[in-house]
């Protein structure tokens, strides 16, 4: 790909600048360090290793990424105990110069509660703008080691992948005629609350000072300052790397107990330990209840007492596989030896609650605005669900929204009868009737008004999820051929129907032209023209290209002009 860079009309102090930073030089220098690390983990220098990280965490390219970073996720409009937050380019530039370790005291974390599906609060603590820069700079050379010394099934708070993966590594260990049976849930008691202090300080290989102050710093409610004897806070950028750290290291010694080979009547056996872990909920697999009850239980009982831990005794079972269980939202059950993972039925009718409760919260909303809050929800449900076998249960979804929207209309209209209210929300579309929809204001090609519609479930196709690589680590620079491909496939699932991005982000090989760096899902992206529209630029093609939200305002802010990169062969 080659594209071409101009600065037009920058101002002179560009360099001091937060718009004037170079990102592409940024994510170079850092990914360089971050792969640095991962050799020197890998060969056993941890000396190195730390040496390294400290390079990283006291490097500008470091500092201004990690600023980056917390200005452009979720909660960069909510502000700490010292309700400062950090909106304009002179406050984020200024604010990689605070990213300092000398003298450095974090604040206490703001306390809110944010409720959970079982009628309790989760507390959520917030830290200030500059102690979550701070968090996501030591993070930055934290993850190279945690994920090159993770176990290979772990799957939640990682790089890459998902929940996905771990449903599709339940099929692989439990699909085959010869799997095991037997089942352990495990559930970790109030996991990110009562990590042991002291063992995170030992063991966590980040810079023990920093560490220390950020476990110690407590937190404020109602004025009130409450110090911290235990555990990493939600809602900290860190926090799940020290959860996944304390948690690492099960599968390994699970393996070396329960790993081995033996005879039993001149046949070869195994005891079929197998475990899945995404954050703080695992299963276990085994040959026999007796052995995990027995056996596994304590064991895994004894390694989360060394780190504070304690598993939930409502939330931990022993349940055969006949039976079935709950796991991430989806039911695991084998029906006369097959296997079937579908979606659970807790997680079906939390689901249907949530939209009829928005319905009827929505009783006096026009439709289309009504549209515009559902559909957001249902794609994103049954793409959550798409990889399982769904497809009975999304009819059954459908059916029931149908219901909701129904008893909606007829409520609104009480003196109208049914084929008055069915032409008026519902309408004929293509081949398919019953369809709740209402035109809009845009027309298309013929002059006929658009209809804005509402997404059903069942119009998501069944696509069976590709597992990511157990042993694929995102800061070895070997893995990068592979990794490329994998992200590439979720761009394009992604996309999926929207052919003109689809064709953008293959022409710029999936890359920023402004910083170079890969446009995922994650980071976001905008379509910029080259020639602005208000100068005649048109929608065409050859006058758009794909960049970063924050390199899109740094296009605009230092008046850039970029090129068109080459195309790519082969689409």
């Amino acid at each position: 790909m080659t594209a071409k860079v101009v600065l037009a009309g920058a101002p002179s102090d560009a360099d001091r600048h937060w718009h004037g930073i170079d990102w592409a030089k940024c994510h170079l220098e850092v990914k360089r360090l971050q792969a640095r690390i991962v050799k020197a983990t890998k060969e056993g220098r941890y000396g190195k290793a730390k040496a390294l990280q400290w390079l990283l965490t006291h490097s500008f390219s470091g500092k201004a990424l990690a600023v980056r970073r917390v200005t452009e996720n979720q909660g960069k409009k909510t502000a700490g105990v010292d309700k400062v937050v950090w909106s304009t380019p002179e406050a984020k530039y200024q604010a990689i110069k605070a990213l300092v370790r000398r003298g450095y005291a974090p604040q206490p974390l703001r306390r809110i509660y944010i409720p959970k599906k079982n009628g309790k609060l989760r507390p959520l603590g917030i830290p200030c703008m500059v102690d979550r820069a701070q968090q996501a700079l030591y993070l930055s050379a934290l993850v190279p080691i945690s994920e090159t010394m993770a176990d290979p099934h772990s799957y939640g708070f990682r790089q890459e992948r998902s929940t996905a993966d771990a449903i599709a590594q339940c099929f692989n260990v439990l699909a085959h005629e010869y799997a095991p049976e037997w089942i352990l849930e495990g559930d970790i008691q109030k996991c990110f609350d009562e990590i042991s202090h002291d063992w995170l300080i030992t063991n966590v290989p980040t810079d023990k000072v920093i560490l220390k102050k950020w476990l110690k710093a407590g937190y404020i409610k109602d004025r009130k300052l409450f110090p911290t004897e235990a555990g990493t806070p939600q809602g900290g950028i860190i926090s799940p790397a020290l959860s996944n750290w304390a948690l690492d290291g099960l599968q390994k010694k699970l393996e070396e107990v329960f790993g081995k080979q033996y005879k039993v009547d001149g046949k070869r056996m195994r005891d079929k330990v197998n475990l899945i872990r995404f954050a703080d909920d695992f299963i276990i697999t085994g040959c026999s209840h007796d052995m995990l009850q027995d056996m596994v239980l304590p064991l895994v009982e004894s390694f989360m007492y060394e780190r504070g831990l304690r598993l939930s005794p409502e939330k931990t079972k022993i349940t055969h596989i006949a039976k079935g269980f709950d796991f991430l939202g989806q039911n695991i059950r084998k029906y006369k030896g097959k296997l079937l993972i579908k979606p659970s039925k807790k997680n079906v009718q939390a689901f249907l609650e949530k939209v009829r409760t928005v319905i009827k919260n929505n009783a006096a909303a026009t439709q289309a605005n009504l549209i515009g809050l559902l559909n957001p929800m249902i794609r994103g449900w049954a793409n959550y669900h798409r990889h399982v076998v769904a497809k009975k249960v999304f009819n059954l979804v459908d059916y029931q929204i149908w219901q909701a929207l129904w008893r909606w209309c007829c409520r609104r209209h009480q003196n109208k009868g049914k084929p008055w209210i069915k032409r008026r929300y519902f309408h004929d579309i293509g081949s398919r009737s019953w369809t709740f929809a209402t035109p809009i204001s845009k027309q298309n090609s013929e002059g006929k008004s658009v209809m804005m519609m509402l997404c059903r479930t069942s119009d998501i196709p069944i696509q069976r999820h590709t597992k990511i690589k157990s042993e694929a680590n995102p800061f070895d620079p070997a893995w990068e051929t592979y990794f490329e491909d994998h992200i590439g496939q979720k761009m394009f699932s992604t996309l999926a129907g929207r052919k003109k991005l689809i064709r953008l982000w293959w022409d710029q090989q999936g890359e920023c032209t402004v910083c170079g760096q890969r446009i995922t899902k994650e980071t976001g992206w905008h379509v910029h023209h080259i020639v602005h529209r208000i100068d005649g630029g048109t929608n065409a093609m050859k006058n758009l290209i794909m960049v970063h939200p924050t390199c899109h305002n740094q296009i605009h802010n230092l008046g850039m002009t970029v090129s068109k990169p080459a195309p790519m062969k082969g689409l």
